[in-house]
C-alpha cells in the first residue's frame, strides 16, 4: 500500500481540496491550508488538520515534513479583475513553490485543468504536446496557464513537480458545474449552446483523486498529464443525464454558439462599463467552453500514472446524491 506520507493540500475546503482531504487522510497524514473557521470545519470533517496561512504568505514553517503538496487552490471566477486572478493563481503558485522548495518538499503535485490551453478554439484528440497559446483573451486561462508553467519549471531532483490536468469535474461534493446548471433552470436562465452538440471529456472527482494518488509517486516531474473518464459525450447528453439524477429537466430552447459568444462579449463591455462587479449571466468563456468541441487523450496517464478510471461514467451517474437545492 505504500508508506503513509505526510501532505499538505491547498483549497481544501473546495471540490476538489475537500475530496483529497478526504479520500487521502485514510491512508496518510494530511494538512490543509486554511483562511477561516468556516474552512477549518470543512478540512477537519474530512480527516485533515487545518493550518491557518494565506496562499500569498505561506512559509516555509507551514510545511516543515511535508513530503508533498497538493496545490488545488485557484481563482476560478469567469469574471473579475485581471490582477485577481493573476494574485491567486500566478503569485500564490509562485510563493508556494519557492516555500515548498525551502522546506525540503520531495514532490509539488499541481492540479491543473484543460482551459490553461483555451483561447476560444475546439480542441479535438489532444494530449500534452498540444501548446499553450500565444495569448488568451480569458484570464482564468491565461493565469493557470503561467501558473502550470512555473510547477514544470521548478521541476528538480530535490523537488519533482507535475501537473494533473483534469476537464469538467463533477460528481458528490460539486460545487460549480450542477448547482449552478439548477440555479440557471429554476430561474429561467438556461439556453443550450448550439443544442448541446459539442462533444467533451469529462472527469468525475473520484477518478481525478485516484490519478492524484497515484501521483504520490509516480510520474515523471516537469511533466503534466490530462486525466478524463475516458469516454466522450456532447454536451446535451451528459448534462440531461446529470439534470436527470436530479429528476429536473432543462428547457429545450437553444441559441447558435456564435450569437452566445457575441452576447457574452456585449455583456462583458456593458459590466466593465457600468462596474458592476456581480458576474454578468454570460461571458465570452462560457459561451466559449460550451460552443467548442473539447476532447482529450489520456494514454500518457495510463502509462505513466498507471492510471484507469475507478469509475465509468454510468456508474458515477448512478451515486450521484440528490442536491438539497434540487428537492
Amino acid at each position: 500500500m505504500g508508506r503513509r506520507m505526510n501532505i499538505f493540500i491547498t483549497g481544501a475546503s473546495g471540490f476538489v481540496g475537500e475530496a483529497a482531504t478526504r479520500i487521502l487522510s485514510k491512508k496518510h497524514s494530511v494538512k490543509a491550508m486554511s483562511r477561516s473557521a468556516k474552512a477549518d470545519s470543512v478540512i477537519s470533517a474530512a480527516g485533515g488538520k487545518p493550518v491557518r496561512c494565506e496562499l500569498n504568505s505561506v512559509d516555509s514553517n507551514s510545511l516543515k515534513g511535508t513530503d508533498v503538496v497538493i496545490h488545488s487552490a485557484a481563482y476560478v471566477e469567469q469574471w473579475g479583475p485581471f490582477s485577481d486572478f493573476w494574485k491567486v493563481n500566478v503569485d500564490g503558485t509562485a510563493q508556494l513553490l519557492e516555500a515548498s522548495r525551502k522546506a525540503g518538499v520531495k514532490r509539488f503535485i499541481f492540479i491543473g485543468t484543460e482551459a490553461a490551453l483555451f483561447y476560444g478554439q475546439p480542441m479535438l484528440d489532444i494530449d500534452e504536446s498540444y501548446p499553450y497559446p500565444e495569448n488568451s483573451p480569458f484570464p482564468y486561462s491565461k493565469t493557470k496557464a503561467e501558473a502550470e508553467k512555473l510547477v514544470l519549471k521548478a521541476n528538480s531532483s530535490e523537488m519533482q513537480t507535475l501537473s494533473i490536468r483534469p476537464r469538467l469535474i463533477w460528481g458528490p461534493g460539486d460545487k460549480t458545474v450542477l448547482p449552478v446548471l439548477l440555479k440557471m433552470i429554476v430561474d429561467g436562465n438556461f439556453s443550450w449552446i448550439d443544442g448541446g452538440k459539442a462533444l467533451t471529456s469529462t472527469t468525475h472527482i473520484y477518478n481525478l483523486i485516484h490519478s492524484i494518488e497515484l501521483a504520490l509517486t509516480k510520474g515523471q516531474g516537469g511533466k503534466a498529464y490530462f486525466v478524463t473518464d475516458d469516454e466522450v459525450f456532447n454536451f446535451r447528453n451528459f448534462l440531461e443525464s446529470l439534470l436527470a439524477t436530479q429528476k429536473v429537466t432543462a428547457p429545450n430552447r437553444s441559441i447558435p454558439g456564435w450569437l452566445a459568444r457575441f452576447l457574452g462579449r456585449v455583456l462583458e463591455g456593458i459590466w466593465k462599463l457600468l462596474r458592476i462587479k456581480n458576474e454578468p449571466p454570460l461571458t465570452r468563456f462560457s459561451a466559449s467552453i460550451m460552443s467548442r468541441d473539447c476532447t482529450i487523450k489520456i494514454d500518457n496517464a495510463k502509462k505513466d500514472l498507471g492510471y484507469s478510471p475507478l469509475l465509468t461514467v454510468r456508474q458515477g451517474l448512478a451515486e450521484m446524491p440528490v442536491l438539497k437545492s434540487a428537492d
